[in-house]
């Protein structure tokens, strides 16, 4: 079985052994990147590449560019690497379609399992099955999702989100629920990550963007009218 390809782009030569070591030991091939430039070469040269690692301050072009094209052109899981902390980056992130989001300093284990549940997620080994709801067709095993028999394109998040909330409907959930599920493990950002990542879902969803209603003070839950 062939192995899938990692990108890694972060400037610290020490950083991206690191994280390849670790990755390698789990089977993955990976390929390394010095600054946003090179790795949008990679991107382009590599169309089977499975994921993207990537680090924010770097010379050339920084990380936002290099994910703001990549999702331009792919809805591939893409891990944002660090050293900021602020509120207003790890949105900023999620704004962009950043599928995980991880601060330095961080424990290469942590980071290995968040690569593995995600890569698992969006490879659907285990899911042969459409969802139709309202108009909404999801083939979860294609990843791809159909509004009237009409194809669109979702980030890997925002394709989890629907799919959960499609799974879920007429109950009510909770944005802690919504975290804990989704993102697969506990995440202590603040709840406005939901609120982003619903904006640009019903946006994407059209007219079926009402299906998800808004419940004050609480959370969400998806409704067919």
């Amino acid at each position: 079985m062939e192995k899938l390809k990692i990108l890694v782009v972060d400037d610290e030569s020490r950083m991206r052994k690191l994280i390849k070591d670790f990755l390698e030991r789990e089977g993955y091939f990976i390929l390394e990147a010095a600054d946003g430039v090179e790795a949008l070469d990679i991107f382009y040269e590599t169309p089977d590449l499975a994921m993207v690692i990537l680090d924010v301050m770097m010379p050339r072009m920084d990380g936002w560019e290099v994910c703001r094209e990549i999702r331009e052109r792919s809805t591939m899981p893409v891990l944002m690497l660090t050293a900021r902390s602020e509120e207003r980056d790890e949105l900023k992130g999620f704004e962009l379609g950043v599928d995980e989001y991880i601060s330095k300093p961080f424990s290469p284990k942590i980071l290995v399992a968040r690569v593995n549940a995600l890569l698992k997620r969006t490879k659907g080994a285990a899911a042969f099955e459409t969802i139709c709801a309202g108009g909404i067709e999801i083939d979860k095993a294609a990843h791809i999702v159909t509004i009237d028999g009409k194809e669109i394109e979702l980030s890997v998040k925002e394709f989890e989100l629907l799919l959960y909330f499609v799974e879920n409907q007429k109950i009510a959930l909770t944005r802690e629920k919504i975290l804990n599920s989704v993102w697969n493990y506990d995440y202590f950002g603040d709840a406005r990550t939901i609120d982003t990542h619903v904006k640009k879902l019903r946006s994407k969803l059209g007219d079926k963007g009402n299906y998800i209603k808004t419940i004050w003070g609480m959370g969400y839950k998806f409704e067919v009218e």
